[in-house]
């Protein structure tokens, strides 16, 4: 791959962006991060960590082809699902500036860590645009219509920590800690159930996405899942025996 990086940390997939000099996003840049994440299931991650090897995580869209490569409504949909709806757990190590698409990446991941030292924004009505990546409608899930307005419309950068308070992302660290930090949740991560991880993944979308009622009617069949797994079998027996925290996981 030409813009992304993937490598195995143990059952941690890591994907880098890696495209010189600030990641800015094109259609081949996306197609590759999709790839990556369909990479880390298919050898067996149980967890994905997706972070920058360059200065900044991602600074938004590539503007000289910005034009030329559009987005379909269905080419979306198949992104959104690719990356939303891994069937592995998802961080997002953010450093430097998410601006435009790349905050947009950042919240396509289940959990965003963020440096004190990072800023976020969407910038793009300052060009006569909207947020292209579906970021509206995402903040409005994460911390509700208001703040989604202010950060559109304003366009401002906006500080990690008040973004933590919003609700935006789940945990601001020293810059000099990003790497450590963000890693240790991923690790955390893919020792767990993976199993229940994803049906609760999958419950937990579907209620932002439909509501309650939506869950619920899916509840059933995400239920049935972990009950066949081998994940469960083995927790319950752990418990029944050592006590809670002493099940080793297989993720199927």
């Amino acid at each position: 791959m030409q813009t992304i990086h993937y490598e195995k940390d143990g059952a941690v997939g890591v994907v880098t962006l890696a495209k010189p000099p600030h990641n800015l996003i094109d259609n081949t840049m996306l197609a590759e991060l999709v790839a990556a994440f369909a990479r880390c299931a298919d050898e067996g991650c149980r967890a994905i960590l997706l972070r920058s090897a360059m200065r900044h995580f991602c600074a938004g869209a590539d503007l000289n082809v910005l034009a030329s490569e559009r987005w379909s409504q269905a080419e979306l949909e198949r992104m959104w699902t690719a990356l939303e709806q891994a069937p592995l757990p998802t961080v997002a190590a953010v450093h430097g500036a998410a601006l435009g698409g790349g905050f947009e990446l950042a919240l396509m991941c289940d959990m965003v860590i963020a440096a004190d030292t990072a800023s976020f924004g969407m910038a793009e009505a300052s060009l006569g645009l909207l947020p292209l990546l579906g970021g509206v409608q995402r903040v409005v899930q994460r911390t509700g219509l208001a703040r989604a307005k202010e950060l559109a419309m304003f366009g401002r950068r906006q500080d990690p920590r008040a973004l933590e308070r919003w609700g935006v992302i789940n945990l601001v660290v020293a810059e000099a800690e990003l790497g450590n930090v963000s890693l240790s949740w991923a690790r955390q991560l893919a020792a767990g159930p993976t199993v229940a991880f994803g049906c609760i993944k999958a419950l937990a979308n579907q209620a932002a996405r439909g509501g309650i009622a939506a869950a619920d009617a899916q509840q059933e069949g995400t239920n049935t899942r972990m009950w066949s797994s081998r994940d469960q079998a083995r927790g319950l027996a752990a418990f029944a025996t050592t006590g809670p925290g002493s099940a080793v996981f297989e993720g199927n």
